[in-house]
């Protein structure tokens, strides 16, 4: 940034404050898979009721997720230490806008973000931890979507129907096959795999090891089938043989497809017109890797087929992290869980208050 540059973003900020309605929002996100998953029981039937068993494991999350956000962590760099160590310049405002910027926080809220902090300072005499944790406040508020967007995932209709999207290498099979293995193992469900990427080689083969190790059952048909016609059958073996969920895995496609995203449109139609009012919840894969990208991606798929949350993968190989603050504020499309590594419980629900932490401290 050019001391130019510099001087028209800080000129163009505006003092903003964490308001009091967003703030108390941030209470009601789901810190956990209990408050993630609505089931027909009410509560998940992994919920430990002995409070120090679930303090050490959420204490263990928070690690995965700090150690995750390490390459954004380090992104932000000394710019954020500096915030509360020193007596703040112009300069320094500045430069930790920058940083927000480089961990793609997107420039409109980096710059709010970074208002919002000053306003702070200049009101009240903080010290550094004081200092740190309205930083974190003002980051949770960011990453979190208000005006009413559903922030579970609702398991209570009989069956389920989730659809997974996004382009390839995402990680949509993956993402589905931890799902399944949470869903069965820990959630007690029955679940069926609709294997509808018909056109990438070897995908119906991924799908079906991850049913095989999760303990789901799946629908598959040969390579270069309707996709449609699976998930259609998926649906009816669901509803005549009492499954709880049905995963239906897509085939990837770039979001400037045309086509492609008009035969995703047709897949959710099938879905619907075979079951009122599914699929009951469209996921999309998102690479925390490609950044801004993403950003552009998600509204593409948002115009074929409507997004009930994102799943945002890779985050234990990105510097750009701050894309999660980016899809909240831009798309009001909220994101739901989040992928922090290769292990089982690397897929976890996206606490906005528990990940600026991680961001920071």
């Amino acid at each position: 940034m050019t001391p130019g540059q510099a001087a028209a973003s800080s000129a163009s900020r505006k003092p903003t404050q964490l308001s009091g309605p967003r703030r108390n929002h941030l209470a009601r996100v789901a810190r956990d898979w209990d408050e993630l998953l609505l089931t027909r029981r009410g509560r998940s039937a992994a919920v430990d009721e002995d409070g120090e068993d679930a303090d050490g494991r959420r204490r263990g999350a928070f690690s995965r997720l700090r150690e995750s956000l390490r390459a954004t962590r380090q992104a932000l760099g000394s710019e954020v230490a500096a915030t509360f160590s020193r007596t703040l310049t112009a300069h320094d405002w500045d430069a930790l806008e920058e940083s927000l910027i480089v961990a793609d926080v997107g420039g409109p809220a980096a710059a709010e973000i970074v208002s919002g902090l000053e306003s702070t300072v200049r009101r009240e005499r903080l010290d550094g931890d004081e200092l740190r944790e309205r930083l974190v406040e003002l980051l949770a508020a960011e990453a979190t979507v208000t005006g009413g967007a559903p922030l579970h995932i609702d398991l209570r209709p009989e069956p389920t129907v989730i659809l997974m999207v996004g382009v390839n290498g995402t990680g949509k099979t993956t993402t589905i096959g931890k799902l399944a293995w949470r869903l069965t193992h820990e959630e007690g469900l029955r679940v069926l795999l609709a294997a509808a990427d018909t056109f990438r080689a070897a995908a119906t083969e991924q799908l079906e090891r991850w049913a095989e190790r999760a303990g789901a059952d799946i629908v598959t048909a040969a390579a270069g089938s309707d996709p449609g016609s699976v998930a259609f059958d998926a649906v009816a073996r669901a509803r005549g043989e009492g499954y709880d969920v049905v995963l239906v895995d897509t085939a990837g496609r770039l979001h400037n497809q045309e086509p492609l995203m008009a035969e995703l449109a047709k897949v959710r139609r099938v879905i619907a017109n075979q079951l009122a009012g599914a699929p009951h919840e469209t996921l999309l894969s998102l690479d925390a890797t490609t950044g801004q990208n993403g950003l552009r991606q998600a509204r593409a798929f948002a115009d074929a087929v409507a997004l009930d949350g994102i799943v945002l993968t890779k985050l234990d190989g990105s510097a750009k992290g701050g894309i999660a603050l980016a899809i909240a504020r831009e798309l009001a499309i909220p994101v739901k869980l989040i992928g922090i590594g290769e292990a089982l419980e690397d897929l976890r629900p996206f606490d906005p208050d528990e990940f600026a932490r991680a961001l920071i401290e």
